[in-house]
């Protein structure tokens, strides 16, 4: 599926499919923030942004590193602590945030990570981020249903074609052994042989 867009406050904000969940752009979302993309890196830093990545983690990545994760947590909160988006996937194997180069690169992050990114940011962006992102499911479940309404309706319309096809022969077919079964018969003498044993 294609990336799609929603616009959050002025900001056309990037929505793209990864594993068949919904992964926001946080690199749009801090476009009209002071700081910019600093900002991402910031939240990062925040160590209860490192205990909410990881439970997130635990909770939805079987193959989260835990071991790596403990200690990417004892280090946050220092002053000279760092740790970016690459960083924290590359160390813990982490799924809920990507990074991605190219036309719609930047650091993406799971729907229920970008939410907590969006209220770190402001609670009143959050709260727009989620309207706008429930928006746009509502129109895709929309379409989503129209398409399979048409697909119904066409499957239904096939089946009643099928059926009228074989109503249409069995009448035929019906008709054309009553017409035997109606046949006049009658009993005609053509020729006679006869023979004599001697």
């Amino acid at each position: 599926m294609k990336n799609r867009t929603i616009n959050v406050k002025g900001a056309n904000i990037a929505i793209a499919s990864r594993h068949e969940q919904d992964y926001i752009a946080l690199t749009d979302m801090v476009k009209n923030f002071e700081g910019g993309s600093a900002l991402i890196e910031q939240w990062l830093r925040n160590k209860d942004t490192v205990l909410f990545l990881g439970v997130w983690e635990q909770l939805n990545n079987p193959v989260f590193n835990s071991l790596e994760f403990e200690g990417i947590r004892n280090e946050a909160g220092r002053n000279s602590f760092f740790l970016s988006a690459k960083k924290w996937i590359e160390a813990t194997g982490a799924i809920g945030l990507y990074a991605k180069a190219g036309r719609y690169g930047g650091t993406y992050a799971h729907k229920d990570i970008a939410f907590e990114f969006g209220s770190w940011l402001s609670p009143e962006f959050k709260l727009y981020l989620i309207k706008e992102f429930q928006r746009l499911k509502d129109e895709e479940s929309r379409a989503l249903s129209l398409e399979w309404d048409f697909q119904r309706n066409q499957k239904r319309r096939t089946l009643f074609d099928a059926q009228d096809q074989v109503d249409n022969q069995r009448e035929e077919l019906i008709a054309a052994i009553e017409g035997k079964m109606n046949q006049n018969t009658r009993l005609e003498e053509l020729f006679s042989i006869r023979w004599a044993i001697s």
